[in-house]
């Protein structure tokens, strides 16, 4: 879920592949919309842009890990180079992983293998 919408094309680009093992991707350009497909989809595996509008990804971890309780959904925290007081703040809601924009495509591929033990 990221809210510019070259990075999440790329994302798409780079994790299509694995719709072939039998991985369905969703995607949200907001906050509110990915709490929404999170809640109704229940995935094992969510990427989030620390920047997003209506409910930022920091908002959205703490709501997935604190408020719903739903510790197994890894969570993948996408990130500008800089913005390290983010990453605390990701960590300490419950994010699983930090990924720094720009980021290779085959990172988030081998990434998201490793984590859907694909």
């Amino acid at each position: 879920m990221d809210d510019e919408p070259n990075i999440r094309i790329l994302l798409e680009q780079a994790l299509e592949d694995l719709e072939d093992e039998g991985v369905e991707l969703l995607t949200a350009q907001n906050g509110l919309e990915a709490l929404t497909l999170i809640q109704e989809e229940q995935p094992n595996l969510v990427f989030l842009d620390v920047m997003m509008p209506k409910k930022n990804g920091i908002e959205v971890c703490r709501i997935i890990k604190n408020d719903w309780q739903q510790s197994q959904v890894y969570i993948i925290m996408l990130t500008a180079k800089g913005q390290e007081i983010e990453k605390e703040e990701g960590f300490a809601v419950g994010a699983d992983f930090y990924m720094t924009k720009p980021f290779r495509p085959k990172e988030i591929v081998a990434k998201a293998r490793s984590v859907l033990e694909l």
